[in-house]
């Protein structure tokens, strides 16, 4: 892989935050190769359009992002690293208006979210959801729309060369977003070293402290558990799957603490191994 160019997968284009995302993680180069939504992602894994893909899996305002834990675990995707990034999102249009020439504001609910504050002292503005906060920075230059503005990263604004009206908009400032670096599960594993997280899937038994019995043996292997997730099982109406992030200083204190687990459980599934990202 190290002679080839890494294709990554992202839900989105040049300049939105899963292209900033992509840069940060694989600094020594890439090509991008864009998706409409998460779920077109799978496809190209297991077609080899691309060798990795990046997706958003929470943000530290908006919580996590539930269907995308789905996404992989339904299409057997191995999670082999992860990244945060600050969120800064920014007021851009085209050259030479200012924001009292804005009438409507188009961006990715979670922007406009993340900036309702910010748009309450201005309510001549309209805002709309849009699918992408890229695209519609690339939208607005490409057919000139006057009057319109996105709510996208700084390096939207370069990308597409609109003016940007006011940067760092959103009403929380410390705004990161983790996303994680999946493959195929068939194909070779992208090794890092060392492993010191991991991300695990696992449905208790039906008995009385299943869930506590399982926590604690996490502890009792100095395995430090830094999130859980519980999800309902669709088939089986109120039961719950956790997902869960631990990480570790030895791993064979985390494979002991899995060999443990397993009395406690009725399914475990490793989604990925990596490298905590600091």
């Amino acid at each position: 892989m190290e002679n080839k160019i890494k294709k990554v997968a992202i839900q989105g284009i040049l300049g939105s935050f899963h292209h900033e995302a992509t840069k940060r993680f694989f600094a020594d180069g890439f090509e991008l190769v864009s998706c409409i939504n998460f779920h077109d992602i799978p496809e190209c894994l297991h077609t080899n359009t691309a060798h990795f893909a990046v997706m958003a899996i929470e943000n530290s305002i908006a919580g996590s992002i539930i269907p995308n834990y789905a996404i992989i675990d339904n299409n057997q995707l191995k999670i082999v690293g992860e990244v945060f990034i600050n969120i800064q999102q920014n007021l851009m249009a085209l050259p030479n208006q200012q924001i009292a020439d804005i009438k409507t504001v188009y961006s990715h609910p979670m922007a406009l979210l993340q900036t309702r504050e910010y748009f309450k002292q201005h309510p001549h503005i309209k805002l709309v959801e849009d699918i992408d906060t890229a695209q519609v920075a690339k939208r607005i230059y490409k057919e000139k729309l006057k009057g319109v503005a996105a709510v996208a990263s700084l390096v939207a604004a370069d990308i597409y060369k609109l003016n940007v009206l006011e940067k760092s908009i959103q009403t929380i400032k410390n705004n990161a977003t983790r996303f994680f670096v999946l493959q195929n599960d068939v194909n070779p594993k992208y090794e890092v070293a060392p492993i010191n997280k991991a991300s695990l899937k696992f449905i208790t038994k039906h008995q009385i402290g299943s869930l506590s019995s399982a926590l604690q043996i996490f502890s009792r292997h100095k395995v430090n558990l830094s999130k859980i997730q519980s999800m309902p099982i669709i088939e089986t109406p109120f039961e719950y799957a956790f997902f869960v992030d631990v990480i570790f200083d030895s791993y064979n204190q985390y494979k002991q603490a899995l060999a443990e687990l397993k009395e406690f459980v009725s399914h475990l599934k490793i989604l990925g191994e990596y490298q905590q990202n600091n």
